[in-house]
Parts: C-alpha cells; structure tokens; sequence
C-alpha cells in the first residue's frame, strides 16, 4: 500500500512532468555545438596596428597571476544582485524606463539630416512613416512578458533600415548605424510595452537595453514558464560564437554571456517559440561540456585568461552589429560570467561599481593611481564614451583589454584599429602624429571597481 508521503511526492512528479511537457517540443533534438561567425563587410574594415600590439604581450593569460581573488562571499552577493537585475523585467508591473530617456531617437533623425550609407539624405516621409509605426501613444499598453529566443539587435527605431550622420564626415557612416541600438543575447527576459502597428516589432524593456525586437526573435511567457526557467541555477556560455541548432536547423548564433538555466536532472535549458508565439522550455545537448559553465565562474587565473582569450581580436561591432561587440559589450560579457552585472552603456557601466577620480591627474600620475587602485581582470577604466578591462601592469605601465575603434589624430582622423586588443593606456604614442590630449591616458576619468 502506498503510503501518503510517497503519493504526494508522486504526484508532484507527474506534475513536473506535465508541466514540462507543456512547455516542451518532445521530438526535437536542441544541440549546442562550436562554430563561428559568419564574415560580413565588417572584417573588410581597417585594422592597423600600432606598437603596443607589437610591444606589450597580446596573450591575456601573461596578465592573469597579477589577478586578486573574490572572497566567495562578496562574489555570491555579486551573482545574486546580477540574478535578480537579468531577471527583473519579468517583475514589473509596468513600464520604468526614466522619462528623459526616451526620444532621444525621434529629436536625431528629426534635426539633423539623416544618411544612407552611401551618402544618400534619407527624407522626412520615409523617418516619418517608422515614427508612426512607433505607435508612441500606445507606449505601455500591453505590459507583456517574453523571452528572446534567438540573438537579436534590439533597434531604436521599428525598422530594419540603418541611418547615419553624414558619410563623409569623421568617424560618421558604416558602421556607425544609430538605429542598432543594442544586441540582445538568446535567453533573455523581456517586458512588452507595446507593438508597432504593423505587428512585426515589439518595444520591450530587457535588464540592460531597451528599445525595438523582431516579434519573430522573442515568444510569450506564462507564470508556469517563469517559475521553471528562473530557477536559481544558471551556467552562461564561455565559448564565443556558438551555434544552437534544433535538428539540425540553424537556430541562432551564441555569444559569451548567454545564459541557460540548469534543471534539476543538470540538463540546460533555452526558450523556443511556437506558431502562436508563446514560450516553451526545451533541454540542450552540448558538443562538448566546456562549452558551457556554472555561474558565476570562480575568478582564478586559468578562468580569467581563458576567458578573455575569446574576445581577442574579435572585429568591432557597434552596438552588437554584425554578430560582434563594442567595447561596453565586451566588458558586460567578460564579467558577466563571473557574476558582475554590467548595464549597456559604457556611462552607466561608469555608475555599476564603486568609482574612484582619476579625472585631472598628470599622466604619470593618472598610470601609478591606476596600478596602485585597479584590479586586474576585474577593474573597468572609463572616460565617456569609452570603456576599458585593466588587465594589469608590463614594465610599469598599466595594461588594458578593450574594444576600440581607433586613435585619434591631430588632423582629426583616426587610426582604426577596428578590434578587441591590448594595449597600454596610450596606443599610438610612438606616432607623431597622434593627438596628444586625445590619448586615452589624457582622457580616461574613472576607475570602476568591483
């Protein structure tokens, strides 16, 4: 005779199963697998090197002994703040993006001429048909929940369309596209604030961006999904350029810092969408089970350099653009592993962590604060628009990780290095014809520690 002990632990079972069965596709196969990005015209750009790239070790791993571990306590109340962030928008009952944030995207394309990238004006009747497609009155009238279930851009306006400042001024043009306003990575939580009116764009509030997803990218959750996908039990990728492939299919890419839950049977999870666009909980299979890690990731030397090895050399994509990273991104992915929660720009990445002013200081100065203060690995440097991974010292100076553009001469063109590299604080100053005051050095303001 069963007792009632053993039938309510039944019952409870076959419950988790039902559920689960709801939620899944039974018969598909999900496999995560190594690959890689596909090229594009964004590995065409420049790449031109300077001496530090020559000079100072380009291996993160040289840099990787001078690292500090975290005391488990601080590092699991870092990963328990990160936790509730990512998940956040999954407990709003309304929208909560500050006033003054928002449009910004209508005052730039409606006050200044706007550009394709060749160099053609865009008119006022082709931005103004995406601003009524924005449906701004109907802002927060839906108050959804969702997920993405692919890695998707996440535009500032409700259209594919890029547009540009003038083309043939400095550091304007491809690929600085401001309708790519941010990427969002597979797995994450969404709030719904409304949809364009022609249903193909949704304007969603995640933890770290906001603005325009494909409603085809994201799917709808029910209580029941939330309860069973944040679990309290995560791993995130720490091999870049993934792929998730549902019988064989090419489902999206996978980039360092996508995050799958851990059931209980220790499979990973990840959102698909059905016809109807809602959410169901499938398990994946991992090529290999390095691929993936338990979060947050313990800081050790061997953890760290491995890590930041992945985003060496990779080409720099504006705001997510072209499957690639802009170097706020790079600094989010790198520490989000390790449980430290970083916002989308690099302005508010500068607000995350307890600041400390370097701002003013003589160069020498400024490199010796930032030696003395700056923890390797886990120290971001940062002047507006610009953030930086101090990775350590080499012969006196401090040593960065970063993705960057490029250099600013004194003739106001740049030097486009175009990638993720390491490099002192001051890249190019063997060049005569950098700009002194424009050296990142001269510039950097903060130092962002965690």
């Amino acid at each position: 005779m069963i007792r009632k002990k053993e039938l309510n632990m039944y019952k409870k079972s076959i419950i988790s199963l039902l559920l689960l069965s709801t939620f899944s596709s039974l018969h598909a196969e999900y496999l995560l697998k190594e690959s890689e990005r596909e090229k594009s015209k964004i590995d065409r750009l420049p790449k031109h090197k300077v001496a530090d790239m020559r000079l100072i070790p380009q291996d993160p791993a040289f840099y990787a002994d001078q690292i500090k571990p975290f005391s488990k306590t601080k590092q699991k109340k870092l990963d328990e703040a990160f936790n509730q962030k990512y998940f956040q928008p999954w407990s709003l009952g309304k929208l909560d993006i500050p006033e003054e944030d928002f449009g910004w995207e209508i005052r730039f394309i409606t006050k200044k001429p706007i550009y394709k990238e060749k160099g053609s004006v865009i008119p006022a009747s082709v931005y103004n048909q995406w601003i009524e497609n924005a449906d701004y009155d109907s802002i927060d009238s839906k108050r959804y929940k969702a997920i993405t279930v692919r890695r998707t851009d996440v535009k500032a306006l409700p259209t594919s369309s890029s547009f540009y400042r003038d083309p043939r001024k400095t550091g304007e043009g491809f690929p600085f596209d401001y309708n790519q306003n941010s990427a969002l990575h597979i797995n994450v939580p969404l709030y719904i604030s409304h949809f364009s009116k022609d249903k193909r764009w949704a304007f969603v509030r995640a933890s770290y961006a906001f603005g325009w997803v494909k409603t085809s990218d994201l799917a709808l959750v029910s209580s029941d999904f939330i309860k069973t996908f944040q679990n309290g039990n995560y791993a995130m990728a720490v091999k870049d350029n993934l792929r998730l492939y549902r019988d064989g299919k090419d489902l999206s890419i996978v980039k360092v810092g996508a995050l799958f839950p851990i059931s209980r049977d220790q499979r990973y999870l990840v959102a698909s969408r059905d016809s109807k666009g809602r959410a169901h909980i499938e398990k994946v299979k991992v090529q290999k089970p390095d691929i993936l890690a338990p979060k947050p990731l313990p800081f050790t030397p061997e953890n760290v350099a491995m890590l930041a090895k992945e985003f060496y050399g990779e080409p720099y994509g504006w705001g997510g653009s072209y499957e690639c990273r802009d170097c706020s991104a790079t600094t989010r992915d790198f520490l989000g592993a390790f449980g430290i929660f970083l916002r989308r720009n690099s302005s508010k990445q500068a607000e995350d962590g307890e600041s400390v002013s370097i701002k003013g200081l003589a160069k020498e100065t400024k490199k010796k604060k930032i030696i003395q203060e700056a923890e390797p690995f886990r120290s971001l440097l940062y002047v507006p628009g610009h953030i930086v991974l101090y990775l350590g010292e080499y012969k006196g100076e401090p040593v960065i990780m970063h993705t960057y553009w490029g250099i600013r001469k004194k003739d106001t063109t740049k030097i486009i290095t175009g990638r993720t590299i390491i490099s002192s604080t001051e890249p190019g100053k063997e060049r005569a014809d950098v700009k002194e005051q424009s050296k990142l050095i001269n510039t950097l303001q903060s130092i962002v520690k965690f």
